[in-house]
């Protein structure tokens, strides 16, 4: 249910001020009394109403002095100004002092209501745009992206440098890592936060396509083409685009694209009109681009002009620390979205998602966590609400060391060395020469290793 609106009254004549006041109960409002502009002030604290209206001419404190001393402390709060011999000049003063608006006596009930429902209203909208910045603040600040490892902190020491310059940024990583929200991250801490963020996945566009997708066209230039189209870096101008999977572009896609960088201007598909543009771009791929200029896929100078500032992701099997962080993160979220009561992950759970290699990588993790809170019947996620697969893969893989757990390198050493040794030997059918080659090693070595590990026996 809805709560009351609360509007304060404030009049020293008192039939006006009940007979108002009355006529708004009616209407569904909780309504406090003032008798003056002091006693006003000092109700404030208490009632904290969603709207004050205040008649103009009233001893100790007059309407336009509490104006503006509700303005001075509370600058959101709107208020509604009444006179019975009101003029042009008092209802400007009372607009530029942050009134609402003006209303003049003899108060006419329709009119009141209409005037307060809209000062609400527009209260209302204020209030929710200013929580949405608020939402947006936190979910793409650089400090909000999830993770505590080496890397992403380095990851956030250069989003930070960089999101308030002009620079391109080419963002890297396999699929799944993140470099959707590291774009976003960028733009919204740049000073081009309010402008448009449009997002592009070159991948998923056919090659036909993409080229009118990202430059618009104009009518009649391909078949289909029925109108002219603005494209997305047209809608993108002041603001940010990212490219995703740019090694999709095709070459003459490529070259567009240098010119775009470079001198920031294009021409639509089928027509002649130079479009100017000032877009901050960021692109991101799960290749190797490097490789990719020299297999001749991408062209060089269109690499290098990209490639200004490089912020690599890290698969997540490489930041096995933040994958507790991660799955707590996810959880928190969907059980409140999904309405269940889950307290958290169980241990032995978060040691089996320690141990799988997450080839899909924070997403997977995402999907892997809607799915356990999803079917979950406990109050905690166990082993069991992690799909089958995931469990096997990481029931076979060895336990990683805890950050914390600090051991001699040598001994650190052992596991893997004995696991490659014992792979090599089952590679070669237990032939100690070719094992020894196989592991550049000769094969006095290869027999002390052999019987430290108390693998004699066993080839």
């Amino acid at each position: 249910m809805t709560a009351k609106k609360k509007l304060l009254v404030v009049d020293d004549d008192n039939l006006i001020r009940r007979s108002l006041s009355e006529v708004l109960r009616i209407e569904g409002y909780d309504v406090a009394e003032a008798t003056s502009g002091g006693d006003a002030l000092r109700q404030l604290a208490n009632v904290a109403p969603d709207l004050v209206i205040t008649d103009f001419n009233m001893p100790e404190l007059d309407g336009m002095q509490l104006l503006r001393e509700l303005h001075a402390r509370k600058p959101e709060l709107p208020v509604i100004l009444i006179t019975g011999y009101g003029t042009v000049e008092q209802a400007v003063e009372a607009m530029k002092s942050g009134a609402y608006d003006y209303v003049s006596k003899p108060i006419i009930d329709d009119e009141m209501k209409m005037v307060i429902r809209r000062a609400l209203d527009e209260r209302d909208l204020r209030s929710e745009n200013s929580d949405l910045k608020k939402r947006l603040d936190m979910r793409y600040s650089y400090d909000s992206i999830v993770g505590r490892d080496h890397r992403m902190q380095k990851i956030y020491d250069t989003i930070e440098s960089v999101a308030p310059t002009r620079a391109t940024v080419l963002v890297t990583g396999e699929s799944g890592t993140g470099k959707t929200l590291i774009a976003r991250a960028l733009h919204h801490n740049s000073p081009r936060r309010d402008k448009p963020f449009v997002e592009v996945n070159c991948g998923a566009l056919p090659e036909t396509l993409l080229e009118s997708e990202l430059f618009g066209h104009k009518r009649g230039s391909f078949t289909g083409a029925h109108a002219d189209k603005i494209g997305k870096f047209a809608a993108a101008d002041k603001g940010t685009i990212f490219l995703d999977e740019i090694n999709n572009a095709s070459p003459l896609l490529q070259m567009k694209l240098l010119r775009i960088l470079q001198d920031k201007e294009f021409e639509p598909v089928g027509g002649n009109d130079t479009i100017r543009v000032d877009v901050r771009v960021v692109l991101a791929t799960n290749l190797d681009l490097a490789k990719e200029v020299e297999k001749g896929n991408f062209r060089r100078d269109l690499y290098y002009r990209i490639n200004v500032v490089s912020i690599g992701m890290p698969p997540l099997r490489e930041r096995v620390s933040d994958i507790p962080l991660l799955a707590a993160h996810f959880l928190r979220d969907l059980a409140k979205e999904n309405e269940k009561a889950i307290d958290g992950i169980d241990e032995s759970t978060q040691d089996l998602m320690i141990r799988y290699s997450w080839p899909g990588n924070v997403r997977e993790l995402e999907n892997c966590m809607e799915r356990a809170v999803v079917l979950t019947r406990n109050n905690r996620i166990m082993p069991d609400d992690l799909p089958p697969q995931m469990r096997e893969e990481a029931e076979e893989a060895p336990a990683p060391l805890e950050s914390s757990q600090v051991v001699p390198l040598k001994r650190a050493l052992e596991d893997p060395e004995r696991r490659i040794i014992e792979n090599a030997l089952r590679m070669n059918a237990g032939n100690r020469q070719q094992t020894a080659k196989l592991l550049d090693i000769n094969r006095t070595t290869l027999f002390n290793k052999m019987r430290k590990y108390d693998l004699l026996e066993k080839y």
